[in-house]
């Protein structure tokens, strides 16, 4: 009897493999490889081990998995470069990281929080990307190669080096060193400017839509290419990224603007613009506006936090090395202040912002920054179908034409107030209505500062105004910022409750303290010198202050001191 064989089966699998997509070292396709095993099988015929694989000839294993669903799926993420990169794999994706930019004042942060932890506003919190590339770069507006500007800039013979201070003065004239600008209008700009235009000098030029800001700088562009008092005209180079040159050229001939050397160019591509300029050389370079222009190369669009900075950073650098002045115009947002990260004024040289009243014709120019001058000086300017006129006597626009109502009409009182180095006289305006809603209205003066001033007269001088409605008003839309009117405010209270009119050649100047006493100012003199000049008479003014100032010659002038509250109102409304 044969014995009864068994058949078994033994099967062995080779070290671990995953299922994986491979790359051949000589061709760039994927290929699916399946895990190897190895099977023992006891064979009864010959009644021997057998053993068996399930690999296939790579030959045979590519055209099957070629056709297979894998290749299409992974089809996308194959290589055509050469050998070796295909073997190692693809290039690397670029990676991107969000960073939230605050648009007030370009603080940045890795996250959004609702608002800028820096300023603390609300919904400035822009969202942009920086992408890194494979190899290891960062590529955003913060980071601008070097080699964009360099074919704008001219090229100087030698290496520049450290200079010595005295080196540098030595032979220099500052005052002839600056662009001076003619006329009365060039007055104004230059004393704003610090006493003329600094060679190579970047200025930023802001204000509300509509205020003036191009007519400014177009009148500032023809005084700059006549070169009536630098010696002989010179280009000029007027760029608009808003207006057309026929709409420039409209506009300048309304302005009577007819100077061949002021040359206008429409664009918005700074290295397109800079090109240009290179091949002009011109005296100054104005552009119109900062946030219309872009530079290629850097994120974001026109007007943006990157492109704002980094054109600004490019025409710092063209002015600096051509020593070109650079004037610059910016719009500003709701809040008032100029638009664009605020790194943007940390940049330029000086920052002059254009002020003016919707229903008035005079413009206020002054500089909140100046690296070349100081910041006190203030330029006055009224608006005219020719254009900017510079105000012949800025310390009387505040003023109404007809000052004689103050002789028969009470509760007006003239003050002098100080706006940097400018002196301008006000007209203060009170009224104070019995029978009425008991009601306090103010305009032009500050709300608190006017509850000080009438808690002081009710208490210290005795006045009964607890059962009258007041009514403060300055005249011409002037604000009263600075202690120096509260005697104003005060005089003319007093004119309207006692129903005296104050003489119209007689002006208040000082302080008003909690106890009923007089304070004095700063720059008292000036102020004095200013009513005298136009032909004031009488200034009540504290008792220290005219102490001080009898031993000055101030002509027919006579000053009044008083000590509180109760000498004015014995000295001017109580009649011998």
């Amino acid at each position: 009897m044969v014995p009864l064989q068994t058949l078994y089966a033994r099967t062995h699998f080779r070290n671990l493999q995953i299922h994986k997509l491979y790359r051949s070292f000589h061709s760039t396709k994927h290929l699916y490889k399946e895990p190897i095993t190895v099977s023992t099988v006891y064979d009864p015929v010959t009644g021997c081990m057998v053993t068996k694989s399930n690999e296939e000839p790579d030959k045979q294993r590519g055209e099957r998995l070629l056709n297979s669903d894998y290749a299409d799926a992974f089809k996308d993420d194959r290589s055509y470069g050469s050998v070796m990169k295909g073997f190692g794999g693809g290039k690397k994706k670029s990676k991107s990281k969000s960073v939230w930019v605050c648009s007030e004042c370009g603080y940045s942060d890795g996250q959004w929080w609702g608002y800028c932890r820096e300023c603390k506003s609300v919904n400035t919190m822009k969202e942009l990307v920086d992408v890194v590339d494979s190899g290891g770069g960062k590529t955003n507006g913060f980071q601008m190669s070097e080699k964009l500007v360099q074919s704008w800039l001219p090229k100087r013979a030698g290496e520049a080096v450290p200079l010595r201070l005295t080196d540098v003065n030595r032979g220099v004239n500052h005052s002839d060193w600056r662009f001076p600008l003619s006329g009365l209008f060039g007055d104004e700009v230059s004393r704003v400017l610090g006493g003329g235009l600094v060679p190579g000098s970047l200025v930023l030029v802001g204000g509300d839509p509509g205020v003036g800001k191009s007519t400014l700088m177009l009148q500032i562009a023809a005084i700059i290419a006549e070169g009536k008092e630098i010696g002989k005209p010179a280009p000029v180079l007027y760029v608009s990224g808003e207006e057309s040159v026929e709409q420039i050229g409209n506009r300048a001939d309304r302005m009577e603007i007819s100077t061949d050397e002021l040359f206008l160019y429409s664009s918005t591509d700074i290295e397109d613009i800079l090109v240009k300029a290179q091949a002009l050389s011109p005296r100054a370079l104005i552009i119109d506006s900062i946030q219309t222009v872009h530079l290629a190369g850097v994120t974001g669009s026109a007007g943006g936090i990157y492109q704002v900075k980094e054109c600004t950073a490019a025409l710092l650098r063209f002015a600096k090395k051509t020593d070109v002045p650079v004037f610059l115009i910016g719009h500003v947002t709701k809040s008032g202040d100029i638009a664009g990260p605020r790194v943007l004024e940390h940049i330029v040289d000086a920052v002059l912002y254009m002020e003016g009243e919707q229903y008035s014709s005079h413009r206020l120019l002054r500089a909140f920054k100046n690296r070349f001058g100081s910041t006190d000086e203030l330029g006055v300017f009224e608006m005219s179908p020719c254009g900017l006129k510079a105000v012949k006597n800025p310390s009387e626009i505040f003023l109404s034409e007809e000052r004689s109502d103050s002789e028969f009409l009470a509760g007006l009182a003239t003050a002098v107030i100080m706006d940097g180095s400018r002196t301008f006289v006000i007209e203060i305006q009170a009224l104070c209505a019995t029978g009425s809603s008991l009601s306090r209205q103010v305009n032009g003066v500050q709300a608190g500062r006017a509850d000080m001033i009438i808690a002081v007269l009710m208490k210290q001088a005795g006045l009964k105004l607890q059962s009258n409605a007041i009514f403060l008003n300055v005249v011409s839309g002037a604000s009263l910022t600075e202690t120096a009117g509260d005697l104003a405010v005060a005089a003319a209270i007093c004119s309207s409750f006692l129903e005296f009119p104050i003489p119209s050649n007689m002006a208040f100047i000082g302080e008003v303290g909690l106890g009923g006493e007089l304070r004095m100012v700063p720059k008292m003199e000036k102020r004095v010198g200013t009513l005298a000049k136009l032909g004031y008479k009488k200034c009540v003014v504290p008792e220290p202050a005219a102490k001080l100032l009898r031993g000055l010659d101030f002509g027919e002038f006579e000053l009044l001191g008083c000590q509180t509250l109760k000498d004015v109102i014995n000295s001017v409304f109580i009649t011998s």
